[in-house]
Order: C-alpha cells, then sequence, then structure tokens
C-alpha cells in the first residue's frame, strides 16, 4: 500500500495525497478518536503499509478483530468504488499478510514466555509493588540464586528460591545482610496475584527472541505479530509484566540505528487508555523511558486511543504523527478534550479543525505528519484508505494456515528444564532420604540396644534364676546332708545306746560273777587255778 519509494499512502485530502514518510515513521505517533469511528481500521491499513514496505509490526490485539490481516478482503461495491476514489486501481489487490499470532495464554497464538532471570529483581520489584525492604531480600535471593548456579527460570523456581533462602536465612545474612522473614512473606503474597492471572504461563522456557519479532517473509514483507490481549488486558498485573519485560527487551537488545530508511520494527498499542488505566508508575515511566529514547534504536510506537487525553503528557509529547478521527463534545469536559486534541495541530488556514472535528464521518481523520525534513505539516482533512485484508476477524481456516506457516512452532511445547526448583527439590529429597537414614539408623540402634537390655535383664533373670536353683540345690543338699547327719547320729546313738546296753549288761554280768566270786570264794576262774595247782 506505500506509493513511491519512502513513503506510506494513508489516505487523500482535498490537497491530494497524504504520505508518511518511512524515514520518519519511528518518531512515533498517535491514532485517537471515538469509538466506531475507524481507529482500528486505519491501525490495520498502517500496519499493511509498514508490512509492504518490508517493515516487521507488532500488533497489540485488544478486541479480537485484528486478525483479518491474515486473510483477504472481500470484495464489495462499497469497496470498488473506494478503490477508484483513492486512486488505487492499478496497486490494489484483496490480500492477506504473513502474520504471526501469539498469546501468552496459549490460546490463540504461540506463547510468549520469558525467564524470572530475564525480567530481573528490579523490573520485578516493581510490577509486585514491593517496598524497599523487599525489594533488598528479592535482590539477595537472586544473588544467591547466580551464586549457587540455581537457575531461575519459572515460578515454581522463584517460590523454592524464596522458601530455601527462608530455610537457611541465619547462614545467608552473615554473607548478604539481613533477611527478613516478614520482607520473604511479602514477596510470596505478592506475587499471588501475579500467579493467579496466569504469571506461571508467561514465565517459562522456551523464552521468546526478540528478533524472532523482527523478521521477514520469504517476498521481503515485513512480519505482522499479533497479540491476542482479549484476555491479557483483564489482567493488568501480567499485563503491565509483559510490557516492562518487553519494552525493556527492546531496548537493551537491539543497538543504536541512527537515521535509517525505514523503521526496523514498529509496533502498535490498541485501546492504549487500558494500557495507562490505573497503570503501576513503574511501568508509566518505562514506557515515558523507551518512547523518548528508541526511536535511535530504530523502532516506531504508535499508541491507539479515544482520546489523546487518555495519553500522559510526557508520552503524549513524543508522538509526532497524529491521526485524529472523529471526537464527540456534548459535556464541558468532551468540549475542554476537543481544543486539546486539535492545539497539537500546525493550523490550516483553509479550515477550522475543532469544528471539523466534530463533523468528521467514519473513516475520515484530521492528520498530520512529519515531512522528510521533519517539520509537522499541516493538518489536513483526510478520507483514510481502503485496507487489502479483512474488515473482520479471519476464519478459522485462514488462522490455522497462519499458525503453520510462521515457523514459530519452536515456542509451542514448554521445556521444563534443570533449573532451582529441581535442584532444590533434589536436595530436599536428598535430606529427607539421609533423615530417614538416619532415623532408621537410629531405629535400629535403639532396637539393638532395647535387644542388648533385655537380652542383659535375660541374661540377669538367668542367673538369678539359676543361683536361685544353686542355692536351692545347696540348701537341698545342705537338708539331705542335714538329714543323712542326723540319721548316721542317730545310728551312732542307737549303736551307742546298744553297746551301752551291752556294756551294761555285760558289766551286770561280770558284776554278778564278781559278786558270786566274793560270795563263793573268788572267781571260778581262780578257783579252777587253785584246783588245779592244788591238784583237783
Amino acid at each position: 500500500m506505500h506509493l513511491g519509494e519512502g513513503n506510506l499512502y494513508l489516505g487523500l485530502s482535498d490537497e491530494g495525497r497524504v504520505n508518511l514518510p518511512l524515514k520518519m515513521a519511528n518518531r512515533h505517533g498517535l491514532i485517537a478518536g471515538a469509538s466506531g469511528t475507524g481507529k482500528t481500521i486505519t491501525m490495520k491499513v498502517m500496519a499493511e503499509s509498514f508490512s509492504d514496505a518490508g517493515v516487521p509490526v507488532f500488533l497489540c490485539d485488544v478486541k479480537g478483530d485484528v486478525s483479518g490481516l491474515a486473510q483477504a478482503g472481500a470484495q464489495s461495491e462499497g469497496m470498488e468504488k473506494r478503490i477508484d476514489k483513492f486512486g488505487l486501481r492499478d496497486s490494489f489487490s484483496y490480500k492477506g499478510y504473513p502474520v504471526a499470532f501469539w498469546d501468552i495464554y496459549q490460546e490463540m497464538g504461540h506463547p510468549v514466555r520469558c525467564t524470572v532471570s530475564d525480567m530481573g529483581p528490579s523490573l520485578l520489584s516493581r510490577i509486585l509493588g514491593l517496598t524497599p525492604a523487599q525489594e533488598g531480600v528479592l535482590e539477595i535471593v537472586f544473588k544467591i540464586a547466580d551464586d549457587n548456579g540455581l537457575l531461575l527460570l519459572d515460578m515454581k523456581d522463584l517460590r523454592a528460591m524464596l522458601g530455601y533462602v527462608g530455610d537457611h536465612k541465619d547462614e545467608f545474612s552473615a554473607t548478604y545482610g539481613n533477611i527478613a522473614t516478614q520482607s520473604l512473606g511479602g514477596i510470596l503474597r505478592a506475587l499471588l496475584p501475579l500467579e493467579r492471572q496466569g504469571g506461571d504461563l508467561f514465565f517459562g522456557e522456551p523464552d521468546l527472541d526478540i528478533h524472532d519479532w523482527m523478521r521477514h517473509a520469504p517476498d521481503g514483507q515485513g512480519m505482522v505479530n499479533i497479540l491476542s490481549c482479549v484476555k491479557l488486558v483483564q489482567n493488568p498485573t501480567l499485563y503491565a509484566t509483559f510490557l516492562l519485560w518487553m519494552l525493556s527487551e527492546l531496548f537493551e537488545e537491539l543497538p543504536e540505528a541512527g537515521d535509517q530508511d525505514r523503521p526496523k520494527l514498529v509496533f502498535f498499542f490498541d485501546e492504549a487508555h487500558m494500557l495507562f488505566a490505573d497503570a503501576p508508575k513503574a511501568l508509566v515511566q518505562k514506557i515515558e523511558q523507551v518512547v523518548k529514547l528508541i526511536r535511535s534504536k530504530g523502532v516506531g510506537v504508535y499508541f491507539v486511543t479515544q482520546s489523546p487525553g487518555d495519553i500522559p503528557d510526557s508520552v503524549l509529547a513524543q508522538l509526532s504523527h497524529r491521526v485524529q478521527h472523529a471526537l464527540r463534545a456534548y459535556t464541558p469536559a468532551e468540549q475542554k478534550a476537543v481544543k486539546a486534541a486539535v492545539q497539537a495541530f500546525r493550523e490550516n488556514p483553509a479550515f477550522r479543525a475543532e469544528d471539523v472535528l466534530m463533523e468528521l464521518g467514519v473513516g475520515e481523520a484530521l492528520v498530520s505528519v512529519l515531512d522528510d525534513r521533519g517539520v509537522p505539516g499541516m493538518v489536513q482533512r483526510t478520507a483514510i484508505i481502503c485496507p487489502q485484508s479483512l474488515m473482520a476477524p479471519c476464519d478459522q481456516a485462514s488462522w490455522n494456515a497462519a499458525l503453520e506457516a510462521d515457523g514459530m512452532a519452536k515456542y509451542d511445547q514448554a521445556v521444563d528444564s534443570e533449573s532451582a526448583y529441581e535442584v532444590l527439590e533434589a536436595e530436599k529429597e536428598k535430606a529427607e532420604q539421609q533423615a530417614a537414614l538416619d532415623a532408621e539408623r537410629a531405629a535400629f540402634e535403639a532396637e539393638k540396644a532395647a535387644f542388648e537390655a533385655q537380652k542383659a535383664k535375660e541374661e540377669e533373670a538367668a542367673r538369678k534364676q539359676a543361683e536361685k536353683a544353686a542355692e536351692a540345690a545347696q540348701k537341698k543338699l545342705e537338708k539331705e546332708l542335714e538329714r543323712e547327719e542326723a540319721r548316721r547320729q542317730k545310728e551312732a546313738d542307737r549303736r551307742k545306746a546298744k553297746i551301752e546296753s551291752q556294756l551294761i549288761s555285760a558289766g551286770g554280768q561280770i558284776l554278778k560273777r564278781g559278786l558270786m566270786g566274793t560270795l563263793f570264794g573268788g572267781s571260778t576262774t581262780t578257783r579252777r587255778s587253785s584246783s588245779r595247782r592244788r591238784g583237783w
């Protein structure tokens, strides 16, 4: 859709064609207007023109209607009239563009991931709204992980690392500084909203190479990268996290380019009021920084919103190209917004911009762009050219074909590399196994001690039983000996008594004979002796 070398054809005014010089396209721009005035069509037309000029494009699709870029537009009587009106008959063709669909939630395109380490403690702290003390502790956690070779890739790695540091905080505090339990708890609590909104899907591997958004189709057209934000914008913490990472990654990865004949990459942020509404201060500051400095990297940024007032003044001041669709002014505040919008334009003496702004029809806009010397052009009432792609969302077949042809399938399958979680879990398991082994060994030793004690007890009981038995046997023996002694004594006494009896008996006989001898002249023996002597 670009006209001539070095220009983008935006539309047709009373004074002729309105062109945007390609070499000035990195000066950033604004597409504004009330709902239903044609902002999205203007964005799609510009995206098509950039792609035709060989410039890769990135779009945030908030409403889900930008996918039609992947499918050829539908011919109609109205379209044919517009083609002739804009003088496009020789160059216009209904066609789809090389599109790569992306979705953090992995529902409407290839996943977009980054690692926790890539995000870093500073950006993460800003997103989570951490206090200075909590940010300091998070810095320590990242440092400990780095010093110990523990990779922080996904949310479970970060949680595992926070738990590990908490378990060993006394040990680490001596080296890295004070680690308060309250700060660790605060960080864990701050992670909950991010996890609930899909942070576990965003953080991980394979992480996106930002250069994959800067590719070209085989025919030289710039790839149009469409990020589904229908669900993402409903989760502001994750949306801010993604944008902070993306802008920081672009700024850090891309080298200084200086002035070039065309941008390296162009960004469109649709429904930008959602981007800045209730946005964390850190995000607004980062956007301001990037918008101010990324021009020199060869990147153009375009915000699409309902009113210029939706954009912070510090950012708005950096937007050199303005496409202002109709605004409605029914209230004093709305009238004030209209006046503020037209004040940004270089006045055209042919009409009063404030009046025209409220009279514009669908597809019309007040346009002011820089010329090839960087001078703001006078505002022009412009009819925006028609897109070559489908104005409505694309059908399923076109969506599937785009996914298969974009060459980004390498991101579809998540990779769970060995990282902090796996290492710490392995150490934990090892410690648990060692504890179980120690407990088993202690139980064995206790059982052994109990066995030894029981054995000693039984041996002591056996010894006492043996002693008791021996004592009983001894007593029995002693009693038997006593009985035997008593029997012997009794027997001796009996024999003694018998002997005595015999003695008494014999003594009686002797005594008797003695007495008889005495009475009858001596003893018989004496008598016999005397008789022999006498010759008896």
